[in-house]
């Protein structure tokens, strides 16, 4: 492959295929209960974005259960990472984040992912993370939601935080011997190549570990859907959409894995997605891209580590 593929990633690492499981938590987000906003990101809707997920009514042990059994059946996996997905997963208090996690902590499971956002980072929540992840010998990581480095764009879609926090938080994510994954939406529409390239040299720059790139899609009674029936957004062809993918994976570091090159959505939820176009086609012309030209990730990664001067030690 021509890029960091993370089912190979997995593999290498725990010696077989592992799955994800998707979990749902009672929580929130502090962009909708006043906090630091109160109508969420313009692009995210109601149910957030586990739209595949199980009630966050069940217990965290019923939801691994019966999807393990759905993926057990369907992939014969033996290996899991329970993924708490939905929403921000760390907004709530350190105790009750930690008797979830304690009940994700099963025989079978080898890691758990917790996607949330860059304010919702804390020392207190990462060591008590730590420790289990010492005691139970599971890897943890945490995939946040940075979207974009352009600040301006985070500000037009109501994010809440700027770049700053996504970089503290990293960073502090990284003290703890804990993965980042950083999701990145590459087709925001007062975003250019420019960006698309800065997104790429930041993420190397701070070293996360792993990448997810979605494409922006419309969900019904946002206000980007609003936006975009009023004709004040407009998006991206798809060619130009698996072009930003190919210059953000020349300019990224070839250490970091990509979980996917494009994200998907119930068509029936939203207003526009992925060009109408099914997920698989769109990553398999990626492929071909970066095939025909003869190119591959980290292939313009050569800005890290004083670039200037590097001439002087050949």
């Amino acid at each position: 492959m021509r890029y960091h593929v993370y089912s190979d990633h997995l593999k290498q690492r725990y010696g077989e295929k592992v799955y994800k499981l998707p979990i749902s938590l009672p929580v929130t987000c502090p962009n909708r209960d006043g906090t630091c906003g109160s109508n969420g990101c313009a692009f995210c809707g109601e149910i957030g974005a586990g739209y595949e997920n199980l009630p966050a009514s069940m217990t965290v042990g019923m939801q691994i259960a019966a999807n393990r059994t759905h993926i057990t059946a369907k992939y014969k996996a033996k290996k899991f990472i329970p993924y708490f997905q939905n929403f921000s997963n760390t907004y709530l208090p350190v105790e009750e984040l930690k008797q979830y996690i304690l009940e994700a902590c099963q025989e079978d499971v080898v890691s758990i992912a917790l996607a949330t956002r860059p304010d919702c980072v804390n020392d207190h929540y990462l060591a008590m993370l730590a420790e289990i992840s010492k005691s139970k010998g599971v890897d943890i990581s945490i995939e946040l939601g940075l979207q974009t480095v352009n600040y301006h764009s985070l500000q037009k879609v109501n994010r809440g935080h700027t770049l700053a926090e996504f970089l503290d938080a990293v960073l502090r994510i990284k003290r703890y011997n804990m993965e980042v994954c950083a999701h990145i939406i590459l087709n925001l529409p007062w975003d250019d190549e420019v960006d698309v390239i800065e997104s790429a040299k930041i993420l190397s720059a701070v070293g996360v570990h792993q990448v997810k790139l979605h494409a922006l899609y419309i969900v019904k009674n946002t206000q980007m859907a609003e936006w975009y029936q009023q004709g004040e957004v407009t998006l991206i062809t798809k060619e130009q959409y698996v072009e930003r993918v190919v210059t953000f994976l020349e300019y990224l570091h070839p250490d970091i894995v990509l979980q996917r090159l494009i994200g998907r959505a119930p068509e029936s939820n939203t207003l526009f997605t992925n060009w109408q176009t099914g997920w698989w086609k769109i990553r398999d012309e990626i492929e071909q891209t970066l095939l025909e030209r003869d190119t591959w990730q980290g292939k313009k990664c050569t800005y890290l580590n004083g670039s200037a001067v590097q001439k002087f030690l050949k």
